[in-house]
This record gives structure tokens, sequence and C-alpha cells, in this order.
């Protein structure tokens, strides 16, 4: 492998590092509150600053960092294609073991860790994908913006309805909702996973009519981009770079502030609360853009920061559940059970702490080995075999 070809893999890990970032300043949100999601904030942290650094989250992570994932897992599908064909393999098969596998860790994280588990879906949604990927490139691209149009549409018909006959929400019961969970997340292992289990439902729905068809739209986009190998020759597409940037900043800034304004302050607004999320679904896949734009470029022009990101990125599966394990260990009755003591400016203090560490870790573990460790029992089950662990160079002969 020339070099030149194993900088364009690098650009590809180093993004899904970066993804695993904004993935974390999202998530670490549910496991520090149960507030996160209702209609009211936290009665105990809702001063300027919390408020504040909820609005920052809102405004530049959340429904940004899952699509950029799922424009990876597009991507990726194309490269786990062109695997499969050099390999003389039957694409089918191996990609039904693969989605089989994701889907069970996605079943076993959802449980035990983070009921707002996204594999899952990935995994479902990545047999949709199958079925797709003989479809020419306009058609996938017509499919993908009817996803997102028509998922952004139904939560403004919402919205407008709402706007009928506004109803405030009812505290009392969403306090009693929240004081119930919290105890639940606090009081032992057992009553963790009971309490996901309870509230499975809930986000089951959310999955199925937000984050699938927008994933499914995002999965679409990453199919078209790998054929056309745009984040391995960023140089030659600069002019769509350019033209992603203008968009994202231009349309999907605006529309990702709205958003983030209308979920932090206009919260006892219902209604505008929900004309806020539509609009923030319409225009999130243009911010998304953005950011993919921007990281490459970035990534392209400083080959440190691009190896800074690059080793977590390869071992993308083992970080997102490792952020989940830690997260549960700190706010969970798992290990100190801190959900609902620490404010917005503390819990953000430790993911950016873990996510350094997660660089380093990276870095040390991909020096050494060839996968992350659930890595290497993915590829296991998608190639049917157990592929080798350890860097060929690093085996240690046997004897004494």
């Amino acid at each position: 492998m020339s070099a030149a070809e194993t900088d364009r893999i690098d650009g590809v890990d180093a993004l899904r590092g970066f993804a695993l970032l904004g993935i974390l300043l999202v998530n670490i949100g549910a496991f520090a509150s149960a507030f996160y999601g209702q209609d009211i904030p936290d009665p105990a942290f809702d001063a300027p600053l919390d408020r504040g650094l909820r609005f920052l989250v809102s405004l530049l992570f959340e429904a940004k960092f899952y699509l950029l994932f799922s424009f990876l897992f597009g991507y990726s599908f194309t490269l786990q294609m062109r695997s499969a064909e050099r390999a003389g393999a039957s694409l089918t098969q191996r990609l039904r073991r693969r989605l089989a596998g994701l889907f069970l860790f996605g079943a076993l994280h959802a449980v035990l860790l983070f009921h707002g588990d996204i594999l899952t879906t990935y995994a479902l949604l990545g047999f949709a994908l199958l079925a797709l990927r003989q479809r020419d490139d306009a058609r996938l691209l017509r499919l993908a913006a009817w996803l997102v149009g028509l998922t952004a549409l139904l939560w403004g018909l919402l919205a407008g309805l709402l706007s009928l006959e506004p109803l405030p929400p009812d505290r009392a019961t969403i306090l009693a909702e929240v004081e119930a969970a919290t105890r639940a997340y606090r009081d032992s292992a057992v009553g963790v996973v009971a309490q996901h289990l309870r509230e499975l439902p809930g986000v089951g729905a959310v999955l199925l009519f937000v984050q699938a068809p927008c994933a499914l739209a995002m999965f679409l986009l990453g199919l078209v981009a790998g054929r056309r190998e745009m984040l391995a020759r960023v140089r030659e597409h600069q002019g769509l770079a350019r033209r992603l940037i203008g968009l994202g900043l231009g349309i999907g800034l605006p529309g990702a502030a709205f958003y983030a304004y209308s979920a932090v302050y206009l919260a006892d607004s219902p209604a505008l609360t929900l004309a806020g999320f539509a609009v923030g679904l319409a225009t999130a896949p243009l911010l998304t853009g953005a950011y993919i734009a921007l990281a490459m470029r970035g990534f392209e022009r400083s080959p440190a920061l691009r190896r800074l990101f690059a080793p977590a990125g390869r071992m993308a599966l083992s970080n997102y559940l490792l952020q989940s394990a830690v997260c549960a260990l700190i706010f969970h009755a798992y290990g100190l059970g801190l959900i609902g003591r620490l404010g917005p400016l503390p819990v953000l203090g430790i993911a950016l702490t873990l996510f350094a560490l997660q660089l380093l870790l990276s870095r040390w573990w991909m020096d050494r080995f060839a996968y992350g460790w659930l890595e290497w029992l993915l590829r296991a089950i998608t190639l049917g075999r157990w592929p080798a662990w350890r860097k060929a160079g690093l085996i240690r002969p046997a004897g004494p």
C-alpha cells in the first residue's frame, strides 16, 4: 500500500474519531440527568451558565454527529463491498453476519448500558442498504432527500396542530417520572437494567420516527460518496466541499440555532419546541456536510491532527461502547451513581477528559494490535473465522 493510500485511509478514520467526540458530548447528557429529553429543565441546574452550555451542545452536536456516523456507515459499506469482491466472498453472506453481530452488540448495549443505543438501528437499516445498493446515484440521492424532508414535514405538521390548542408541560408528572428514573439509576444494577427496559418503548418511537429515516438518508449519501471515493480524493472535490461549507454555515447553522434556542429557552411552549425540532431535522444534514468538509480539509492540511484522531476512529465501535461503560460507572448504580448530582460544566469536563484518554489509549492499542477489541470480534463474525489480532511485527516467537 502506498503512502498516499495510507493517508487517505487515515483521513476517513480520523473523521470517524472526530465523530466519537460529538457522540460523547451528546450522550453523556442522558447519563448525567434523567431530565435529558424532557420538556422542562432540571431545576437544580438552570442557571444561565447551565442553559448556555446546553444551548452550545444542542447547537453544535445534537442531531448532527449521529448523522456523521451514519454517513460513514454508508461510506464504509462500499469498502466492505470491495473487500468481499477482492476476496471472492459472498457480499450478502458477509454483511448479514456483520449486521447480526452489530445488532447483538447494540441489544446488549441498550439493555445494560445505554437505552439510547444506535447500533441496533444501524444493523436493521443495514439490510435496507444492502437491498438498495444496486440503485443508481440519482435515485439514492432523491430517496435521501425525501426521507429527511418527509420526516421534518411530519414534525412540522405536528407542531402546527399543537399550536392550535397549546398545552403547557405537565410539570408534576414530569418531575415524578424523573424522580422515579433517577432513583432506579442510583438503586442497583438490576434497577438500571429495569429502567432501561421501561424506557425502550419511548426510545424506540424516537428511533423509528426520527433517527431511523434520517440515518438511512445519510447511509445513502455515504454510499454515493463511497462509490465516488470522495473521502479518498479530497483534493478532487474542493468545489463540492466549498458548497457544503456554504450551505452548512448559511442554512444548517441558523437552523441548528433555532433548534437549540427553542429546546433550551422555549421549553414552556411545546409548539415552538416542536417547530424548532422540525427545522433542526431539515437542516442538520447540511451542517453535518459542512463538518465533513471542514474536518477533511483540516486532516488534509495537518497530518498531526489526522494522526491524533485516526487511531480512535479505527476502533470506533470499541470506543463508543467504552464511552457508555465509563459513563454508566460514573453516573449509574454500577459505580458512583452521580446521576442528577452534577451540572453541565463538570459533565462537559468529564466528557473532554474521557475523550482525551481515549485518544491516548487508542494510539497505544493500535500501535500493537490490528483491530480494536470489538472490531476484532465483529470481523470474526463477518468472516466466519478468527482473524489475527496482533500486528505481524509484534508477534512474539513461541518458547521461553
